[in-house]
C-alpha cells in the first residue's frame, strides 16, 4: 500500500497541491471501496487519511492557515477521488463545500465573522457536516425562542459522514405568532448531549457515505450562535452563494464516477474484438461523457465570476441537470459496451451505475430546476422556486 502523501503541518502558510495528494490517495481508497459498499460501512479510515494528508483544510485561505485551494482545484480533487471511491468523495464534498463557502465570503465579502470557523478547520482539522437537502430553502426542524437563545429540535436526514463530523452546519424553523416562518442558521457541535445519530443509511448507492440521520432533541443555541436569520421558503442571498459554490463541488463527484465507468468499460471492451455495435456504443458513451464534462466546466466558470445571484443559481443549476443527465447516460452506455460482464459486481461497473443515480436527487431536482430556468427566461419571479 502506498504511504499517504503528507502535507505540511496544520497552520503553516502554504498552497496545497490537492490534485497530487488525491492522485496518491486514490488507489489506497479504492482498496476499501468494495468492503464499504458491500457492508454499508462508512469509510471512516479514509477520512482519517484525508485529515493526515492535509485535505480537510485545503479550502481554507492560506492567510488563515489553510491550503489556499480555489473551488476549481477542490472540484478536481473530488473528481479524482470519485474515480477510486465515490462514497469517500461524496461525503468529503459535503465538508469541502462547507469550507469553500465561508472561505469565499471571507475573500470576496470581507466576512470576518467566518474567521473563527475557518481557523478551527485549519488549526484543529475539524470536519464540518452538511444537513444538505433536509435544510434546503424551506428549512427543517423547530426552533423555540427562550431567554438568551433558542431551543432546537429536529431530524436532519442524509447527513453524510455523520459519525466522524465535529460541527453540523444546519438550521431550524422559527414560527411567529402571526403565522410567519423564519429560519435560524447555526453550527451544531456533534458532541452535544442533545444530538444522536440514527443509522438509517441502507441505500441503493453511495453506501459508504454514512449518510445517517442526525436527531436533535432540545439543543440550546445562544443568540450569539445564530449566524443568520432568513425567511423560510424564499431564496436568500446566502443561499445564492451556497448554491453557486456547493454544486460544482458535489457534481464533480458524479462526473468522476462516470469517468471511472468509462475507463472500466473501455478496458473490458478491448479484450474482445469490437464490432460496429460496440464502436457506436463507445462513441455514444464518450459523447455523453463529454457533454457532462463541458457542463461541469460551465458550472466552474460561473463560480469564477464571483457574482452569486439569481442568475448564477440558474446557470449552475442548468449545469447540474446536464451533468446528472449525461453522467447517468454515460454510465448506462458503459454497461452496454462492457456487455453482460458488467452485471457482475466484481467488475466495478455495477457499483458505478448505482452510485451515479444519486445525481438525480440533490436540489434543484429536474422539475424545480426547469421551472426556475423557465421563470428566468420569461422574466418572472424565482424567489419561491426550489
Amino acid at each position: 500500500m502506498t504511504a499517504p502523501l503528507r502535507a505540511e503541518p496544520a497552520g503553516a502558510l502554504r498552497r496545497t497541491d490537492v490534485m497530487a495528494i488525491a492522485r496518491q490517495l486514490g488507489p489506497q481508497f479504492a482498496e476499501l471501496a468494495d468492503d464499504a459498499d458491500a457492508n454499508d460501512r462508512f469509510v471512516a479510515a479514509n477520512f482519517a487519511t484525508l485529515k493526515e494528508a492535509g485535505l480537510v483544510e485545503a479550502g481554507v485561505p492560506a492567510e488563515l492557515g489553510g491550503g489556499g485551494a480555489e473551488v476549481a482545484e477542490l472540484a478536481a480533487m473530488l473528481r479524482e477521488l470519485a474515480r477510486h471511491c465515490a462514497s469517500t468523495a461524496l461525503a468529503f464534498a459535503m465538508h469541502t463545500h462547507q469550507v469553500a463557502i465561508p472561505a469565499w465570503r471571507w475573500k470576496h465579502q470581507n466576512a470576518v465573522a467566518v474567521e473563527p470557523l475557518l481557523k478551527r478547520v485549519a488549526g484543529e482539522r475539524i470536519l464540518l457536516l452538511s444537513s444538505g437537502g433536509s435544510d434546503w430553502i424551506a428549512g427543517s426542524g423547530e426552533a423555540v425562542k427562550v431567554d438568551g437563545g433558542y431551543r432546537v429540535s429536529g431530524r436532519k436526514v442524509f447527513t453524510s459522514g455523520a459519525a466522524t463530523g465535529n460541527v453540523l452546519m444546519t438550521g431550524a424553523v422559527l414560527r411567529g405568532e402571526d403565522g410567519s416562518a423564519s429560519v435560524i442558521h447555526f453550527g451544531l457541535p456533534m458532541s452535544s448531549p442533545a444530538v444522536k445519530i440514527e443509522e438509517t443509511w441502507r441505500a441503493m448507492g453511495m453506501r459508504g457515505t454514512g449518510s445517517n440521520d442526525v436527531v436533535i432533541e432540545d439543543h440550546f443555541v445562544p443568540d450569539a450562535g445564530v449566524a443568520v436569520t432568513r425567511k423560510s421558503g424564499e431564496w436568500h442571498p446566502l443561499f445564492q452563494i451556497i448554491a453557486t459554490i456547493a454544486f460544482p463541488l458535489i457534481y464533480a463527484v458524479y462526473l468522476g464516477v462516470a469517468e471511472n465507468a468509462r475507463e472500466i468499460a473501455v478496458e473490458m471492451a478491448k479484450k474482445k474484438r469490437p464490432g460496429p455495435h460496440a464502436l457506436r456504443l463507445a462513441g455514444e458513451m464518450d459523447t455523453a461523457l463529454r457533454a457532462a464534462q463541458l457542463a461541469h466546466r460551465w458550472m466552474l466558470e460561473i463560480v469564477a465570476r464571483n457574482a452569486p445571484s439569481a442568475d448564477s443559481v440558474n446557470e449552475v443549476m442548468i449545469g447540474r441537470t446536464l451533468v446528472a443527465t449525461h453522467a447517468i447516460r454515460a454510465v448506462e452506455l458503459a454497461m452496454e459496451l462492457a456487455g453482460g460482464a458488467s452485471f457482475y459486481r466484481a467488475n466495478g461497473l455495477e457499483r458505478c451505475f448505482r452510485d451515479v443515480q444519486g445525481a438525480r436527487f440533490h436540489p434543484l431536482q429536474a422539475g424545480p430546476q426547469a421551472e426556475y430556468a423557465g421563470a428566468m427566461a420569461l422574466g418572472m419571479p424565482t424567489a419561491t422556486i426550489f
